[in-house]
């Protein structure tokens, strides 16, 4: 199995002149995918030397946009591998988001894009000194061609720059300015450019095997991709953890597909929510389905606990399996320290949401028996979609052995670009990228920059910390 390991260093500087006129004594990093890097034609911007700048690369593709509005697991799933098949997180992950800081840099250098007005009535057919606005707003993101910035109608140019800005900021594409879209076309530059740092900066260290197959996590895009020889082969929609309980970011393995799975709740939850629902219900654990074991697995009466006050209790709360349970009819095992797992859910119904962060830092995956498939496809053998499905309708939990671990990572991107060289923002919904260390990210530049991927032939770990 083709096998490469990579650790991604960030090399950016503060935002500001310094990264548009790039990294003093370091060589341009470019993406050999993408080819040769050149700012984008704009409106009335003096040129500059491609020594000084690498911009973001041309556009070559047009966005594809899903008519109808999906609303079953299965439509949803196919509506969003619709979009691309360019996976978020890859080898060269690193090397795009830097050179798309040069280009966003550039922007910002030459006093950024202009902000639309508030009260600004922009959707197709209207005209005037706001849509000729945002025509100049469009093109300088590179989001409309450059012979496209004159005129003052909302033509279908516009709508089509429109459409294009809306998928890379996860929006729904539906080609008018309405408040989602004009509070993302208003971030200023400078914020774009925090981003694409602070995800920089979150790969400093990182340890992640490429298979020929593996799994990754965009926790701030709420979705999930099954990638195969580079390209997405299945993504889906997912719930990860709430503000207050966010889901970590991580690098293991999946191991094992768990149908009909029980779910052993933890103690945090036992103590705070169990607790509470406990004690204005005595009858809450039976209509959960739910079991106070003992050490040696012995049940235990719930009315011979005392749920009153915050204390630590000296047995486990465990849910049986069933539609009822917490984790739905499927569990996928990928052993790492904080205990987290992708699964199933007993409420589905938030998957049609655009806000996605519900849960207590597990993963739900949205058709998550369609990705159970596609994780058995290297065996054991004949576990198709027919045989889950007959499997979950057997009610008893069943756990399949992976021959050959997956890779999978949860990672942390408020900021991305794809193979098409497509930027992409999230939302930070965590606030993680107010922690950027910016004198890292310099010193990284110093120590050498980016770490290659090692030959599969003689597969090394090498880290930021011991290399």
């Amino acid at each position: 199995m083709r096998t490469t390991l990579i650790v991604g260093v960030a090399v950016a500087l503060s935002a500001g002149s310094a990264l548009a006129q790039g990294v003093a004594g370091q060589p341009t990093l470019v993406s050999p995918q993408a080819g040769p890097l050149r700012p984008p034609a704009a409106v009335a911007r003096p040129q500059v030397k491609p020594a000084a700048v690498a911009a973001k690369p041309a556009v070559v593709a047009k966005p594809k946009i899903v008519a109808t509005n999906p609303t079953t697991p299965e439509s949803r799933s196919a509506a969003e591998l619709s979009l691309s098949n360019e996976p978020v997180f890859d080898e060269d992950t690193f090397r795009r988001i830097k050179d798309a800081l040069l280009f966003y840099s550039d922007i910002q250098v030459r006093g950024g894009w202009p902000a639309l007005p508030a009260d600004a009535k922009l959707a197709p057919g209207a005209s005037g000194p706001n849509v000729a606005l945002l025509r100049q707003r469009l093109v300088i993101s590179d989001d409309m061609p450059a012979k496209e910035v004159e005129g003052d109608s909302y033509d279908a140019a516009v709508t089509e720059g429109v459409k294009r800005f809306q998928l890379r900021h996860g929006l729904d594409a539906t080609g008018a300015v309405g408040a989602q879209t004009l509070k993302a076309m208003n971030v200023p530059v400078g914020d774009r450019i925090k981003q694409l740092e602070a995800s920089l900066n979150r790969l400093l260290g990182m340890d992640f095997q490429f298979a020929e197959r593996y799994v990754v996590v965009n926790i701030p895009a709420a979705f999930v991709e099954a990638v195969k020889n580079g390209k997405v082969e299945r993504r889906y929609r997912v719930i990860v953890g709430k503000i207050d309980k966010p889901s970590p970011t991580l690098t293991a393995y999946i191991t094992s597909v768990n149908l009909n799975p029980t779910w052993t709740v933890p103690l945090s939850i036992t103590k705070t929510e169990i607790a509470a629902h406990m004690r204005k219900d005595p009858s809450y654990l039976s209509r959960m389905h739910m079991r106070l074991l003992g050490a040696h697995d012995e049940e235990i009466n719930p009315a011979a606990v005392d749920w009153s006050g915050d204390r630590s209790y000296n047995f486990t709360v465990r849910q049986d399996a069933g539609n009822w349970n917490a984790l739905g009819n499927l569990k996928i095992d990928m052993p790492n320290p904080y205990s987290v797992y992708m699964h199933d859910t007993d409420t589905r119904k938030l998957f049609a949401d655009d806000y996605r962060f519900d849960s207590h830092g597990c993963t739900r995956v949205d058709n998550v028996r369609d990705l159970a498939v596609w994780i058995l496809q290297d065996g054991p053998p004949g576990w198709d979609r027919a045989a889950i499905d007959t499997g979950i309708a057997a009610g008893q939990t069943k756990i399949i052995n992976l021959p050959h671990k997956i890779p999978v990572a949860w990672v942390y991107l408020t900021g991305w670009v794809t193979r098409d060289g497509t930027v992409q923002f999230r939302d930070d919904v965590y606030r993680h990228d107010d922690s950027l260390d910016r004198n890292a990210l310099a010193q990284a530049v110093n120590d050498g920059g980016f770490v290659q991927p090692s030959p599969a032939a003689s597969l090394k770990r090498v880290s930021i910390d011991s290399r």
